[in-house]
């Protein structure tokens, strides 16, 4: 008998807080997409229109304040809908990333005039993409802005540029003389490409590949130095975009508890035995549902759990170590939602013989998703950081070293051999 490769879609989602036609919109996708995202990852067809439907229904405003034109809502309706959104397809979720980041840096930024600019752009449906990495031996970077007579020009190439190929605008990191810079630049000038060419073996419709730019015009007020003389803001920020990651991880794990459940509820024999055998009542079978049912709850719950003490800590008066708190919860949370994710999209094929790793069904596209979403950032680079840290009450992020302070610092100071 030929196998069913019909996976049901899940019924709509009650978030905490509704905010209705950005729900309608996730709803409506949710019908549409679900049941095709492994054909789509298959023949490799890019999300352009469900991309603009999510802007135009508010997603990319949600996290920008009702002031500014947006809907106002808090990091946890954000990644309520974003472990939603990855359920339907993580490359839909991923796509979201840079934005995502992008707008919650402006909520927090000192420059008040040039962040509410921005904030008033992103409630008009804009999508900012992420192109921060090149191909190198080095972490040197390459692209340049330099001045002319008409004004800053940018030029370089990047690589994985998630997201950019769908967005309006592009953040990057650039050099402008001997400075490190981050830049927005206008992804609809003639100097901008992107190319769907990114060769990893999950997340393929994320558009992260390559992007080029060209002498592209970039306005003064839209170059930002980077300095290690800040309040930590950027420790903030690189926890929103780590969150984004472990957020679209959980999202897999709902989608394969879902299609497991899904595979076994038809079948109608175990392998090993004769005649009808039915495999939903078989006590193996229910227990390796159940641990994939456990992983995918505790993941959303570790996600949203981080993203109610983001929006907690954000509010302190004492920024810079707020901001530390932040990131180091987040690093924490990396250190265990991958880990039964993947553990999770591995076990799932004990549910079935070899029927599981037919094609059709496409039950592997969650184990290769969530692995390329874990080799972003390698969580053993940040687990020894988080070491260092309670150990020697240094704190080390994006390349940049904290000096101890507070109780971690007399901590190391009294220590032996201090």
């Amino acid at each position: 008998m030929a196998a069913s490769t019909t996976l049901s879609a899940p019924p709509s989602v009650r978030f905490s807080r509704r905010f209705d036609g950005l729900d309608l919109a996730i709803d409506e996708l949710s019908s549409e997409l679900t049941d095709t995202t492994r054909e789509r990852e298959r023949d490799r067809v890019l999300l352009h229109e469900p991309v603009r439907r999510l802007l135009g229904a508010g997603f990319g405003a949600l996290r920008v304040p009702v002031e500014h034109g947006g809907l106002g809502g808090s990091l946890e309706d954000l990644f309520e809908r974003l472990i939603h959104l990855a359920a339907i397809d993580p490359n839909l979720a991923h796509v979201f990333r840079g934005h995502i980041g992008f707008v919650d840096g402006l909520v927090i930024d000192g420059n008040r005039a040039w962040a509410d600019a921005w904030l008033a752009r992103s409630a008009s449906g804009i999508l900012v993409g992420n192109a921060q990495s090149e191909r190198s031996d080095t972490a040197e970077v390459a692209a340049v802005v330099e001045p002319t007579a008409d004004g800053l020009r940018l030029s370089g190439t990047k690589y994985y540029t998630t997201g950019s190929i769908y967005s309006d605008w592009i953040l990057l990191t650039a050099r402008l003389g001997d400075d490190r810079v981050n830049v927005v630049a206008d992804a609809s000038h003639p100097g901008v490409s992107s190319v769907d060419d990114w060769d990893g073996f999950g997340q393929p419709l994320t558009g992260s590949g390559t992007t080029v730019f060209t002498s592209v015009p970039i306005e003064t007020a839209d170059v930002i130095s980077w300095s290690d003389e800040d309040d930590g803001a950027g420790e903030y920020v690189a926890a929103v975009f780590q969150l984004t990651l472990l957020a679209v991880q959980a999202g897999i794990a709902a989608a394969a508890l879902r299609d497991t459940v899904a595979f076994v509820r038809p079948r109608r024999r175990i392998f090993g035995f004769a005649g009808e055998a039915l495999p939903r009542h078989d006590a193996l079978v229910q227990q390796v549902v159940g641990r994939v049912s456990s992983a995918a709850d505790a993941a959303s719950r570790l996600v949203l759990s981080a993203a109610r003490e983001l929006d907690t800590l954000r509010t302190r008066e004492d920024k810079s170590a707020a901001y530390r708190e932040a990131a180091l919860g987040v690093f924490r949370v990396q250190q265990i939602l991958p880990r039964i994710v993947l553990d999770a999209t591995t076990e799932l094929f004990e549910v079935g013989g070899a029927s599981a790793v037919g094609l059709g069904y496409g039950l592997d596209r969650h184990w290769r998703n969530a692995r390329t979403l874990a080799s972003h950032n390698p969580a053993r680079q940040r687990e020894r950081s988080i070491g260092e840290y309670e150990l020697n009450g240094t704190f080390a992020t994006w390349g940049r070293e904290h000096t101890p302070t507070g109780a971690a610092a007399a901590s190391a100071a009294t220590a032996p051999g201090a």
